[in-house]
């Protein structure tokens, strides 16, 4: 009888153990949850057509672009859209960044200082864009367990900044879907971990091998009326793409 008793407690605490063990990533790290949502929006390479329109009160404008980046050291950005910014392109290669400028025929580098700055105007910034930091390298990764948004059942993890990472968030939290990886939902803070901007994602489609979200907004909190709205159009993942395409000479040649 007494090892009946025992028997049904252990086989209750085993069970209290995997519960409590699929409810927190199904035996994931928060980091291991982080880099599989990071890997599967980069690729090892990536080529994206977008769209991005920027949403003020009493008026909208749109911008188009073409992406490219390899890994997280090479990105190459160049805008088609409109005429007035048409031909403008952004490079980064490993820790620098430039900006080339076709109507004064002039190659610009953006310092460190500027990466947190607004992005053609947009809710954006130059660091979301080239995505200079890393959400798996700069920061420490706490899962703080599941929750739902929007219909989708997401990993909730909270990222706080290494002291020497080059990146000025206090803190960000990130909603990433249980099906799939995809970063569902981003919380941004400033150093005195009041809440700046919310990201949200949507509208998952395939694109080449994978589904992605392909609507993204940028919301500020403090600015009413405000946002950013990013759509992808079209995404190729992993094609071969040479480390000497992501150079200054091609800044002025790419179309």
């Amino acid at each position: 009888m007494q090892s009946n008793l025992v028997s049904k407690r252990i086989l209750f605490i085993c069970l209290v153990i995997l519960s409590v063990s699929d409810s927190f990533g199904q035996g994931l790290t928060a980091k291991e949850i982080i880099k599989k949502a990071d890997e599967k929006g980069r690729g090892v390479t990536n080529f994206s057509q977008m769209t991005m329109t920027i949403v003020r009160p009493g008026w909208s404008r749109s911008v188009s672009l073409k992406s490219w980046s390899k890994g997280t050291d090479y990105s190459l950005i160049y805008i088609t859209a409109p005429a007035k910014e048409k031909g403008q392109v952004f490079l980064k290669r490993k820790a620098d960044m430039w900006n080339w400028i076709p109507s004064i025929e002039r190659i610009i580098k953006v310092p460190p200082s500027m990466m947190m700055q607004s992005w053609m105007g947009s809710d954006f910034t130059n660091d979301d864009l080239v995505k200079e930091s890393s959400i798996v390298v700069d920061y420490t990764q706490k899962l703080l367990g599941k929750e739902t948004d929007r219909g989708q059942e997401c990993y909730k993890i909270e990222l706080i900044p290494l002291p020497d990472a080059a990146v000025t968030w206090g803190k960000v939290i990130t909603w990433i879907t249980v099906k799939g990886f995809n970063q569902w939902k981003v919380e941004y803070f400033d150093e005195d971990m009041e809440i700046i901007s919310v990201m949200t994602a949507s509208n998952i489609k395939r694109m080449g091998d994978r589904e992605i979200p392909t609507h993204l907004e940028m919301i500020p909190m403090n600015k009413k009326g405000q946002k950013t709205i990013l759509e992808t159009k079209k995404t190729e993942f992993n094609k071969p793409i040479l480390d000497d395409f992501f150079s200054q000479q091609n800044m002025k040649r790419i179309k």
